[in-house]
């Protein structure tokens, strides 16, 4: 661009000036050349120069590249390892329950030997030899066996369970028979089973199984109460949320709304999840009436 506004200058020169000498005209044509020379090699600077610039541009941005991919590997890596430790604690949180609720079951199966025994010592007492002299099978007066140490002997249970029987074996038993509509029986099997294992982690399912087994037959003021045993015995179980709801529904049987609407609205604001959902549906269905 500037070349060019030099020769249209020199152009204009001429024609102002057309008596100018020869030699004068000469000198300025040098002058004119050694200013295009010089803007020549100005441009071919200017151009080296633009293509370092570009090599450098493009250097950083490979190296920014390479830095955000590194970065990103590196946030997967970490991603990856968290979760993989996340999966590793929840494997262990899941051994540890499993191995409280295998202690706990070995625990009741303890219990249950021993009251066991303890009732089979009673039992035998009568027959026994009294201290000091006597023929086998003689009237002995019913001496009680002796207690600890500082101590009363242990209660067994009303309805003591055959001697070996596991909590769980005992457990299964009655929902086999809850499972096949045998409701009165299923109530007696888990009545005996809560009352021999009291302390059991399937105790408080077993408590709802018999608020169940009386809904199922539409003795709606049994599955009321046996529902709200579930709720005041069992408080921290995992079977609450379900006792309000099928309370809820019993009221409802019971023709007892405000009930039935309170007992839904425990569920919806206490207890979040799929019962809750289900109570949410109840109680919008009960304002709709």
């Amino acid at each position: 661009m500037r070349i060019a506004r030099v020769l249209a200058l020199a152009g204009l020169v001429g024609l102002a000036f057309p008596h100018t000498s020869a030699a004068a005209a000469n000198k300025e044509h040098l002058q004119l050349m050694a200013e295009i020379r010089m803007l020549q090699e100005q441009q071919q600077q200017l151009q080296a120069m633009v293509g370092t610039l570009t090599d450098a541009v493009k250097t950083v941005a490979t190296k920014l590249d390479e830095q955000s991919a590194a970065t990103r590997k590196a946030m997967a890596d970490q991603t990856l390892t968290l979760n993989g430790l996340g999966d590793n604690v929840r494997v262990v949180r899941e051994k540890v329950d499993d191995s409280n609720v295998r202690i706990a079951n070995v625990s009741q199966e303890i219990d249950a030997l021993r009251q066991a025994v303890v009732a089979s010592q009673a039992a035998a007492a009568p027959t026994m030899t009294a201290p000091g002299g006597g023929a086998p099978g003689a009237q002995q007066p019913n001496v009680p066996p002796p207690s600890p140490a500082g101590g009363q002997p242990p209660t067994p249970p009303i309805n003591p369970l055959p001697l070996g029987v596991s909590p769980q074996r005992a457990y299964d038993a009655s929902f086999d028979d809850y499972s096949a509509g045998r409701y009165e029986l299923a109530i007696t099997g888990f009545q005996n089973y809560i009352s021999n294992f009291p302390r059991s982690p399937s105790a408080a399912l077993a408590q709802f199984y018999i608020g169940q087994s009386y809904f199922s037959q539409s003795k709606w003021p049994d599955a009321a109460r046996e529902f709200q045993k579930v709720i005041s015995d069992y408080a921290q179980s995992p079977q609450v949320p379900d006792a309000y709801y099928k309370l809820g529904q019993t009221y409802e049987r019971l023709n007892q709304i405000d009930l039935a609407k309170r007992a839904y609205e425990t569920v919806v604001k206490n207890y979040p999840g799929s019962t809750s959902i289900l109570a949410q549906q109840a109680l919008e269905r009960l304002n709709r009436k």
